[in-house]
């Protein structure tokens, strides 16, 4: 599928919802993509990118950057705190934020750099034990002490458990990011984005459906 398939998907889904035409930023997922489709991407005009590490991540953006002037780098990975100073400095948005301790770390070292990216909390929705994110009991106090630490908190993440009916899941993001006053809501992937934008995503992370399978490496 292509980009303009993707964006045109997404304009209809926006209009659909009685929403205003550009309310929702779509990500490309360009993780584990060779850097030929990448480039293809951008070419097409693509600017927002989403990435899983930073490791990856650092490896590939800055020499995009010296012809592409305008990026807009997401981190959607999980991030340690010893990679958040480069995390920092790479993105424009870091979706993961998902513990006290890397909150912490996060709002120690805006006050190094004197910037900090936009920050959404990820939130796991199905409690689910092998995957990050703040429970939904505990997001409503996570959500206070990253504001007591002047963080830019821009809205919530999830990633809906793969068995469960995704709909319900951003529903339950969407309640929590009114109940607090926030905004962004970054939820929706290839099989899900239009569900997503239906009930209230302003940011979907698309990867596959633009890019094709990732070609991970072999063991």
């Amino acid at each position: 599928m292509s980009l303009q398939e993707i964006k045109t998907r997404i304009t209809a889904a926006e209009a659909a919802a009685d929403r205003p035409a550009g309310s929702v930023t779509l990500i490309a997922v360009s993780k584990v993509q060779p850097n030929d489709r990448v480039a293809a991407v951008l070419d097409e005009g693509q600017r927002c990118f989403g990435e899983n590490r930073v490791q990856e991540a650092l490896g590939k953006w800055p020499d995009f950057a010296e012809t592409y002037t305008d990026l807009d780098l997401h981190l959607i990975g999980p991030l340690q705190t010893n990679k958040a100073r480069q995390a920092m400095e790479l993105f424009n948005a870091i979706h993961t934020v998902d513990r006290p301790k890397l909150a912490k770390t996060l709002a120690r070292l805006a006050q190094e750099l004197g910037k900090c990216p936009d920050l959404f909390i990820q939130i796991n929705t199905g409690a689910e034990p092998q995957k990050a994110g703040i429970l939904p009991a505990e997001a409503d106090d996570f959500i206070a002490e990253c504001r007591t630490l002047d963080l830019p908190v821009k809205g919530l993440m999830c990633i809906p458990p793969v068995d469960e009916v995704a709909a319900k899941h951003f529903t339950m993001l969407a309640e929590m990011a009114t109940r607090n006053g926030l905004d962004g809501l970054s939820m929706g992937m290839s099989s899900d984005f239009e569900q997503a934008i239906a009930h209230g995503a302003t940011h979907v992370r698309v990867g596959s459906a633009i890019f094709g399978a990732r070609a991970y490496a072999q063991a």
